[in-house]
């Protein structure tokens, strides 16, 4: 995965504002859609015509500012995939109305979807769940699942049970008996090892720690979330409803996550380093994202 974005309300040098790239397999997903992505996807050399979902938090201009842009320069780019985009209620409003306003046409199908907690999207190997958490205005924050990864298939095995290569050990990879001449059965799990679990990946949009993001967090490999304001101002966060990396930290560990990534950085930090240590003396496997970090899992 890719920080395109990593600032809070409003772009500097150093920062972008929120958009994180997650590709899996064939696929890009955008978790929000900050102001000038399209120019970070371009400097990040992430391409603009695969399968595509954007997944917004919420309607906040430092979220949301980049669709319009984004939009326009794929279909510049003469994009024909269709693209997917999710998130609550008013989004389809806002978008319809930057296109009407903008008189842009479009040179792909686009589908807009207003979605609630649940289940967002569900792709082939992975779905997205999205749960409200609590700030301003109706927010959502988003897990990517991935399904069980399959166990490792030992072919020394298949061929000590003289089991043909081929068709045979496909149905076996894939989790199913299979029967031999003679009418011997052979299970999976004589040759394949049992899966593992796939990937968790939380990303929280704005909040305050609240308990829905502490339920659609757990266990998850990787939590990414706000830390608008350092510890020392957490009278302003908990009035604004962000957090702080106090309280970030506290809810990884809570939550039982392997890693934490602080992002939404207000800019008068640009020493972020002090935001690390005050959240460190809580959950130690911490960092604060930059904008072009890569993140592989």
């Amino acid at each position: 995965m890719n920080f395109l974005g990593t600032g809070a309300g409003l772009p500097s040098v150093e920062r972008g504002l929120a958009c994180v790239a997650l590709k899996y397999g064939g696929q890009l997903i955008l978790f929000d859609c900050g102001e000038g992505a399209q120019r970070q996807m371009m400097k990040a050399r992430i391409g603009f015509g695969r399968k595509m979902q954007i997944l917004i938090t919420h309607l906040h201009g430092d979220h949301v500012l980049g669709i319009p842009g984004l939009l326009q320069t794929m279909s510049l780019l003469d994009r024909r995939e269709k693209l997917e985009v999710y998130g609550p209620q008013g989004l389809a409003e806002f978008i319809t109305t930057v296109k009407e306003q903008l008189q842009f046409h479009l040179r792909y199908p686009l589908e807009v979807c207003e979605i609630g907690a649940g289940t967002a999207y569900k792709g082939e190997d992975f779905k997205i769940q999205a749960r409200w958490v609590e700030h301003t205005v109706p927010t959502l924050a988003y897990a990517f699942i991935e399904n069980e990864r399959p166990g490792k298939f030992h072919p020394d095995k298949a061929k000590k049970l003289q089991i043909p290569k081929g068709p045979l050990w496909h149905k076996l990879q894939h989790g199913r008996a299979v029967k031999l001449e003679g009418g011997r059965v052979v299970k999976p799990e004589e040759v394949v090892d049992p899966p593992s679990p796939g990937v968790k990946i939380v990303y929280s949009g704005d909040t305050r720690p609240c308990r829905g993001l502490l339920t659609l967090a757990k266990g998850a490999n990787l939590l990414i979330h706000e830390c608008t304001f350092g510890d020392e101002f957490r009278e302003r966060a908990e009035t604004e409803l962000h957090s702080t990396p106090g309280q970030a930290a506290t809810l990884a560990k809570k939550a039982g996550v392997e890693r934490l990534i602080l992002t939404h950085i207000s800019g008068r930090y640009k020493d972020p380093s002090p935001l690390v240590e005050q959240a460190r003396t809580i959950f130690k496997n911490v960092e604060v994202a930059e904008d072009f970090m890569r993140v592989t899992l």
